[in-house]
């Protein structure tokens, strides 16, 4: 599947910025089932001043603010093959070794209610794949997807605790579980296509565990499936912080208004 996205990111400041700098994971992967075509980045009252390659192989785009600007625009566009593979990436690479995502971060840190369904889940002895098709489903029912109920900061217990949250808070929870019980885990960042319209909410998370034989396998545990074509992976990472698509700090601001745009839509390809 072909797919055209353009993504746009809308910062508006209450006072002029002195100072800011930008972390931007907005480029996807060249990775299994997933070629890049295009890809843009433009930028308005910013600078791009380095681009490099992070420890997860994320491409890493920093940019400065100019001084004096109340308001940033970032905008991406890109036309990106898709395939379905079933979710499955493939063996593991990168600068971190694999066990490094069986270690809880602060967002991924369990409490008793993500211990309680790692035993759950312990109890009924399924294999590994299944367990964690299992664990998606078990995650999905306990907190249903519901906006504007958690926040960015969130972390995985406090979501599964209040049952409720979005996509961010679903990968956490399945991510801390998994490695509860020794499964190397992660959370990735990217764009997703509803079949139903072009404009899409904002851009998507889901997880992917690492299983013998098959190498990381994604699961998108808010709609309880694994990512097929309709999917673009873009960032990847022990938790949220570590794939977050704009991250940064500013001197001399206060609060700020955040506007996002996505579309994802798919486009004819020759033969």
């Amino acid at each position: 599947m072909r797919l055209a996205i353009r993504h746009s990111t809308r910062y508006r400041f209450e006072r002029p910025v002195v100072h800011a700098l930008q972390r931007l994971h907005l480029t996807p992967k060249e990775t299994q089932g997933q070629e890049i075509l295009s890809w843009s980045m433009s930028f308005e009252n910013a600078t791009k001043e380095l681009e490099y390659e992070d420890q997860h192989y994320n491409t890493t785009t920093l940019v400065s603010v100019e001084p004096g600007t109340q308001e940033v625009v970032i905008s991406c566009t890109g036309l990106v093959d898709t395939h379905d593979h079933a979710g499955v990436i493939g063996q593991h690479a990168g600068h971190l070794p694999l066990w490094s995502f069986r270690g809880q971060t602060d967002r991924t840190r369990p409490g008793s209610s993500m211990r309680a369904l790692a035993k759950e889940l312990r109890s009924e002895d399924r294999e590994p794949l299944a367990m964690l098709h299992t664990l998606s489903e078990r995650v999905l029912s306990r907190m249903p997807y519901a906006k504007g109920t958690t926040m960015v900061g969130t972390t995985a217990e406090e979501a599964l605790s209040q049952q409720t949250g979005v996509c961010q808070d679903h990968a956490h929870v399945f991510i801390g579980v998994a490695r509860i019980m020794g499964i190397p885990a992660r959370y990735v960042s990217g764009y997703l296509m509803m079949d139903d319209r072009i404009d899409q909410e904002a851009t998507h998370a889901w997880a992917e565990a690492h299983v013998e034989g098959l190498g990381w396998v994604g699961f998108d545990i808010s709609n309880g499936i694994s990512p097929d074509q309709r999917y673009v992976r873009v960032a990847t990472g022990r938790d949220y912080r570590d794939a977050a698509p704009i991250t940064g700090i500013s001197v001399g601001t206060a609060n700020e208004d955040l506007e996002v745009a996505v579309a994802v839509e798919q486009q004819s390809q020759e033969q």
